[in-house]
């Protein structure tokens, strides 16, 4: 079994210098406590999988305490998310998974997460419109989006027209991050900033090593 993702918990952000004095920008991400709460073999769904959780759920419905409880599991996790695998050898039901054996100081990694909401936004900050001018009469058309279609042919605005709406929350994934430094407790140290608030959940995936 060859598993290169993780789920993780985005615990802070802040700055540090690397051994050759230059200041990056950090974001701490917590991947320990994974359990294995579920696995799909080939032979009955099709594929291979294994549905990781992480965290505790307090407040967890009846059906998702059970599926904790059939993984052996003492607290229900609050976040699960399914990563597809090679093969299931190796893995059990219940077990932790041990984040050392996957990452390391100079691996390359990318973090999918959802971003943050921004609420109902206008054109200039959800797509960096120029808006309108701001002299020669016009009082009311700074920030405006300008025309939205043509006349009678077609008579209708096309199916996704960037336009005002609701910004944010949107499942992004930010590629190609260093691992500076991975702690005991399972803290990964990543160069960069990752998508979400302080306290969201995100899948931290293995790509390569960095050989410079």
């Amino acid at each position: 079994m060859q598993l290169l993702s993780l789920i993780g918990k985005k615990t802070y952000q802040k700055h540090g210098f690397l051994q050759n004095g230059t200041r990056v920008p950090l974001t701490g991400v917590v991947v320990s406590g994974n359990f294995v709460t579920q696995i799909k073999t080939a032979d009955k769904e099709g594929y291979n999988s294994l549905q990781l959780g992480i965290g505790i759920n307090k407040k967890a419905k009846k059906r998702i305490v059970n599926h904790g409880k059939k993984a052996g599991l003492e607290n229900t996790p609050r976040f699960l998310k399914e990563i597809i695998v090679d093969d299931v050898e190796g893995a059990t039901l219940g077990s932790e998974i041990n984040f050392k054996e996957i990452f390391a100081p100079g691996d390359l990694v990318d973090v999918t997460g959802t971003s943050k909401g921004k609420g109902w936004a206008g054109g200039v900050k959800r797509y960096g419109f120029k808006g309108g001018p701001k002299t020669h009469g016009q009082s009311d058309r700074h920030r405006a989006p300008g025309s939205i279609g043509q006349g009678t042919t077609p008579g209708r605005v096309y199916r996704g027209k960037k336009m005002a709406g609701r910004m944010g929350t949107d499942t992004v994934t930010v590629k190609n991050l260093e691992v500076v430094s991975v702690t005991d407790d399972g803290v990964l140290l990543i160069k960069g900033l990752v998508p979400g608030f302080v306290g969201s959940f995100v899948v931290v995936k293995k790509t390569g090593e960095n050989k410079k």
